[in-house]
């Protein structure tokens, strides 16, 4: 069955390339064994078993928990060790190299664990200094909005699991959409706000409350096409190291949605 998502596809095409580069020329790569298990017991066996091992469900649950902690660990020692007067430093450099990396892992031909892992570093640090500032101005704000958040990821996941949400190729056009329209409006927002122009995207009026919710429900309907690539990915029989590259997806939204969640509690709180 051809695959209908595009990333999959061109990471399936290109694992089924590789596979066939090992092939001599002229031979199928399904008659050509390159360790033979009769000349070499147990070695052929082991490396062909590790190369090949399929991406499972389980491989993607656990790389993402280990995101989260790296993420949480990151933001927790930028908030306790970063001094205050440094929090814009800590915020820019976020901000600057997470979006970088993002983009590397994001059009990378290949799963790279080293920089996913360091992803997370770099964002955890970008999250620990927004966490300490709208903590030190609102109270309590960011467990409302860690609870929030993690809360909006299970409810998201029962529904899709329940079927009641699904990756349908129309749903899929439109998010993509919505995701690079929001993306591009953010930009024109931050590039704008460096001239001294207000759009009123982020300034907690009215237009700016309801920016963040539509923000907040496109981040929501994300995860449907995150766990839609994730079921395609353990169908299409992608390498285990591709279990990253699924769970860079999810923290990724988790971020977004954090930051969303984050900024819309604060509009609502005022400015007391």
């Amino acid at each position: 069955m051809k695959s209908s998502n595009p990333v999959l596809s061109r990471f399936g095409h290109a694992e089924r390339g590789r596979a066939a580069g090992y092939a001599q020329p002229g031979y199928p790569p399904q008659q050509y064994q390159p360790y033979p298990q009769q000349d070499a017991p147990g070695y052929g066996s082991a490396v062909t078993s590790a190369a090949a091992a399929p991406m499972t469900l389980d491989d993607v649950v656990v790389k993402t928990v280990t995101m989260l902690a790296i993420l949480g660990g990151a933001a927790a020692a930028t908030w306790v060790l970063v001094p205050d007067q440094l929090l814009g430093l800590a915020l820019l450099g976020g901000v600057v190299i997470g979006l970088v990396l993002g983009l590397i892992i994001s059009f990378s031909r290949m799963a790279n664990p080293a920089l996913v892992v360091a992803y997370s570093v770099v964002e955890g640090v970008f999250v620990g200094a927004v966490s300490k500032l709208y903590e030190s101005r609102w109270d309590g704000i960011v467990l409302q909005a860690v609870v929030a958040t993690f809360g909006v990821f299970f409810v998201m996941t029962m529904l899709y699991k329940a079927r009641v949400i699904r990756a349908t190729p129309k749903f899929t056009k439109i998010m993509v959409a919505a995701m690079g329209g929001l993306f591009a409006a953010m930009m024109i927002n931050l590039v704008l706000s460096l001239f001294g122009v207000n759009t009123h995207l982020r300034d907690g009026s009215g237009l700016a409350i309801i920016f963040s919710l539509v923000c907040i429900v496109v981040a929501s309907l994300s995860f449907v096409l995150n766990f839609a690539n994730i079921e395609e990915g353990v169908r299409m029989g992608l390498p285990q190291r591709y279990a990253w590259t699924a769970a860079f997806g999810i923290v990724v939204g988790l971020v977004w949605l954090y930051l969303e969640v984050l900024r819309l509690l604060s509009y609502l709180q005022g400015d007391d």
